[in-house]
């Protein structure tokens, strides 16, 4: 399968040394660059990419606007890759909360960042160390949503196959059920934990200890 990717950030050299290193991937197909978040928006529209590589901080709209745009209009059609210089949790925390899937640092090495568009795209966590931490962090400091809304057995099972990077299909087939009722225990159980999707879900089942 070919990854078509979308490169946003306002930097001309970044981009260009993206495309460099990525087109030498025979899985992955440069599908356009933005400069700025908006631009982002406005061919995340027209492109459709399978990822998109995100900057932070841009001019116009910023990365965390223009994810938020993006995945309220496309889901999870649409991956976001944050990639960015900003480790501390300012920027984390909304980037993951916007909707990123992913959140790597910019001196990430190229074979590194070309396995986490891979693990991301397959159903896999892609991020950052520090992002973890500062999101387990936040985490910790929450009351845990699944003392209120307790899952059921299913769902736990569910959620330990989620944990472990599984797509909905190995899921359902280590199950034994199928696709659509796993989509639908996945929606229950981002109702019940309040998350909203599957890095987050796989994060607080790891800290609370539910998978």
């Amino acid at each position: 399968m070919t990854i078509r990717i979308l490169i946003a950030d306002d930097h001309h050299v970044v981009r260009r040394g993206l495309v460099f290193f990525l087109k030498t991937q025979k899985d992955i197909e440069i599908a356009g660059e933005a400069k700025n978040g908006a631009e982002a928006v406005q061919l995340a529209d027209s492109l459709r990419p399978d990822l998109i590589l995100m900057d932070l901080m841009m001019p116009v709209m910023d990365g965390i606007e223009a994810t938020k745009e993006i995945k309220k209009k496309h889901g999870n059609d649409i991956q976001i890759l944050m990639l960015t210089s900003f480790s501390d949790q300012n920027h984390v925390i909304p980037a993951i909360e916007a909707g990123a899937a992913g959140y790597q640092l910019k001196d990430i090495e190229p074979d590194e960042l070309v396995e986490s568009i891979r693990k991301l795209l397959s159903g896999e966590n892609s991020l950052h160390p520090k992002a973890t931490n500062h999101l387990l962090t936040r985490i910790s400091k929450q009351d845990p949503p699944h003392k209120i809304h307790a899952l059921t057995k299913r769902e736990k099972d569910v959620l330990a196959e989620l944990t472990k990077g599984k797509s909905n299909k190995e899921i359902a087939s280590s199950l034994f059920i199928t696709e659509k009722t796993v989509k639908t225990h996945i929606s229950n159980i981002f109702s019940k934990l309040e998350v909203s999707d599957r890095t987050q879900a796989a994060l607080y089942a790891v800290k609370h200890n539910l998978a």
